[in-house]
């Protein structure tokens, strides 16, 4: 069963029959209410975001693009509007699509690039990083960004995986893609580097060299259907190998049209009428490589919005960055999330720290719940918290929670879209009744088509169109918590142990900035639960103090056996997401 059944067409099925009621029109939830009212007025026949369901079974929107071509081209429309802001320079819309243009007329007319060959992206927050993913797909290509904090070794075994036709990368990963590229024959475009350059490589200093002679010229003349592939984007592989999952134009422009759809919720949800107010300006936090990232872009490309650039994460180059251009969105992680806060806490002047800020938005790894509530506590509801769901497989956030919804929920990812359906299915994929954990199952537009060559791993993972998520929730009244990852539940003698809930639950002592919860073997219990916590600079607390404060609220059986306070931070991926087996070898639990 899925959530906001009353804005979606009455027979959609379910994977063993016709999709039962979400509960939502009898729930006497104030918020179900009020979020069932709104999503009828905005994909009502005709409205903006009117849902049907396609040929293949899955709910769609039914305007709008229907491929990633389609809806950079509308950009040039803002023109002289600031679009990235970076330490190379600040880069207008009409700067941005011309150099873009330029790329994709060179990757055809002179490197010979046809429609679905493949083009790896590797490099940083550079403005270039998103000059040669919308080239890519200007010219038809299919984009593969690659996670720019990988070995040479992991760049080989994903460009082996891919077979790539040219590579664009920065100075910093050249000399981990220049081998494997010299041994194939494939070609390669350089951005910020002042070095040699090896064979088949050539060197683009800055935007201004892609758009000489003719910065008017326009995309090259090239069809693109919307079921064509646009994107490779390779899971972060914390339980194996990265695998490649690919995307179709029409999944990634349902990406694009799933967080307009969210602000415009939120804003109904405030009150005020869509698309008013001014262009927002996003700190942007997430490496652009990752599918949380390319939620942000797509809302702030949707409004005319301003993307601001970091290098490197640091909190007090944060906070002197969202001063310096007002800016008003934050996207990141919440580990950074918090560290911000804590940051603008310490600076003496919390609220003027912060005050051009009006929403924090967080993702690709779970939210503590103390996250919201300290904001709260701080800035009451000037900063609406937004927090969400999404997976590569879904090509970026498909449930959202915000605004006063969220604080009262702060536990919960949120609400799906209107072109996603929802459902929490048993160990035998039957659906399981409001209340019920069971497995997240998902389907709709933005969900990713398969794996990259590997057949068996799609089998596995998709079910008559449904993904099957890996991750443990329960559906209230249309609104989705995730409980844990099937695979990180301690099972403790028989009972189970969601570390999402002990970790919380940490967050919430006010000495910890970071936590994380795993099952370390033990003889008898078979597991047993542990935990690593990262202290605040300043503070003192001991394992017995958090070991009480965890039971103070939880069952004694959750409370974890041994806690390993340090305090540098938690490992963690280019996601956000702890990499918990290097925690188990910390532990000698490995």
């Amino acid at each position: 069963m899925g959530p906001n059944a009353a804005a979606r067409p009455s027979d959609a099925p379910g994977p063993s029959g016709p999709r039962a009621s979400d509960g939502a029109q009898s729930s006497g939830d104030p918020y179900a209410e009020s979020a069932r009212a709104a999503e009828a007025l905005l994909t009502a026949p005709g409205a903006p975001f009117a849902v049907v369901r396609g040929e293949s079974g899955t709910l769609q929107y039914a305007t709008g693009p229907r491929t990633l071509r389609e809806f950079v081209e509308t950009v040039w429309a803002f023109r002289d509007q600031p679009f990235l802001i970076a330490e190379s320079g600040t880069y207008s819309y009409a700067e941005f699509f011309a150099a873009a243009c330029a790329l994709a007329r060179r990757l055809t007319d002179v490197h010979g690039l046809r429609p679905g060959d493949r083009a790896v992206i590797g490099m940083r927050n550079h403005p270039e990083w998103q000059v040669a993913f919308w080239a890519a797909q200007l010219a038809g290509l299919v984009a593969v960004p690659l996670n720019a904090w990988w070995t040479g070794e992991e760049f080989a075994y994903a460009l082996d995986d891919c077979a790539p036709r040219v590579l664009l990368v920065d100075g910093e990963r050249l000399d981990r893609v220049a081998g494997w590229a010299r041994a194939r024959g494939v070609r390669g475009m350089v951005f910020h580097h002042a070095g040699p350059l090896p064979d088949g490589f050539e060197r683009y200093a800055d935007l201004d060299e892609l758009t000489a002679p003719d910065p008017a010229a326009g995309p090259p003349d090239v069809d693109v259907p919307p079921d064509a592939d646009a994107t490779i984007i390779y899971t972060s592989g914390t339980t194996g190998r990265p695998k490649g999952a690919v995307a179709t134009q029409l999944a990634q422009v349902g990406a694009v049209l799933n967080p307009r759809f969210q602000a415009a919720m939120s804003m109904l949800g405030r009150g005020v009428v869509p698309g008013q107010g001014t262009a927002p300006v996003t700190l942007m936090t997430f490496p652009f490589f990752h599918v949380a990232a390319f939620t942000s872009v797509y809302a702030a490309m949707a409004a005319g919005g301003t993307l601001v650039l970091m290098r490197k994460w640091d909190a007090g180059r944060a906070l002197d960055l969202i001063r310096e251009h007002r800016v008003t969105h934050y996207a990141g992680v919440p580990a950074t999330a918090l560290q911000l806060l804590a940051a603008a806490e310490e600076s003496g002047s919390e609220a003027a720290a912060l005050e051009s800020l009006t929403a924090l938005n967080t993702g690709g790894a779970a939210a503590p719940p103390g996250l919201v509530t300290g904001l709260t506590a701080r800035y009451g509801s000037r900063i609406e918290p937004r927090n969400g769901y999404g997976l590569t497989e879904t090509s970026g956030g498909v449930l959202a929670n915000v605004g006063a919804e969220y604080r009262s929920w702060p536990q919960s990812a949120g609400r799906a879209t209107p072109v996603t359906e929802v459902r929490i299915a048993g160990p035998d994929g039957s659906g399981l009744a409001d209340g019920e954990i069971g497995e997240l199952w998902l389907r709709g537009q933005s969900l990713v088509r398969g794996y990259w060559n590997d057949p068996e791993a799609t089998r596995l993972a998709f079910q008559d169109g449904w993904f099957r998520t890996g991750d443990l929730a329960v559906l209230d009244s249309g609104r989705v918590t995730i409980v844990d990852r099937i695979k990180d539940m301690v099972i403790r003698g028989g009972e189970n142990v969601y570390c999402v809930e002990v970790e919380g639950v940490l967050h919430d002592h006010p000495a910890v900035l970071d936590a994380a919860v795993l099952g370390v073997p033990h003889p008898v219990l078979g597991e047993e639960v542990a935990a690593v916590v990262q202290v605040r600079a300043d503070a003192e607390v001991s394992e017995e103090e958090l070991r009480a404060h965890v039971g103070a609220v939880l069952a004694g059986f959750k409370v974890p056996a041994r806690v390993v306070v340090r305090r540098g931070a938690l490992p963690r991926n280019a996601a956000g997401k702890v990499v918990k087996g290097e925690l188990r070898e910390e532990l000698g639990a490995g």
